[in-house]
């Protein structure tokens, strides 16, 4: 994989661990990688600037995922943003009620560290509305 051109990417993840994990993936393939661990702090994050990427857990200690994705598609200044769920609990179904929430697809923990590179790289060349 070729360089990231310091794209930015947003993680919001509340366990240390898989953070730590993605921002070490991530940040080893040059992207600069900011990181939240609650609903509110993931706000905060937004409001301090645009990522290129959100990669959001859909379980965290203040709230859900869905109701980052639900602020940040209310905020026209985000519309380009893709936005890709993190989740333990991908079962049948799910990923539709993932995509009709207002994320671009998902990821099933545990994260493949090898494959996210080129996942998150594949969000970021196809845009918003156009991933896996």
């Amino acid at each position: 994989m070729e360089q990231s051109d310091g794209k930015t990417i947003l993680v919001v993840e509340d366990d240390e661990v898989n953070r730590k994990l993605m921002r070490v993936v991530l940040t080893g393939r040059n992207y600069q990688v900011r990181e939240a661990e609650s609903v509110s702090a993931a706000l905060a994050a937004l409001h301090d600037g645009k990522p290129d990427l959100l990669l959001l857990d859909i379980r965290l200690g203040d709230g859900t995922g869905f109701d980052v994705v639900r602020e940040l598609r209310a905020d026209h200044r985000f519309d380009d943003v893709p936005a890709v769920a993190i989740t333990a609990q991908a079962m049948k179904g799910d990923e539709g009620r993932i995509l009709a929430a207002g994320f671009d697809g998902y990821l099933p923990k545990p994260i493949d560290t090898r494959a996210l590179p080129a996942v998150v790289e594949q969000y970021l060349r196809a845009g918003r509305g156009r991933g896996t």
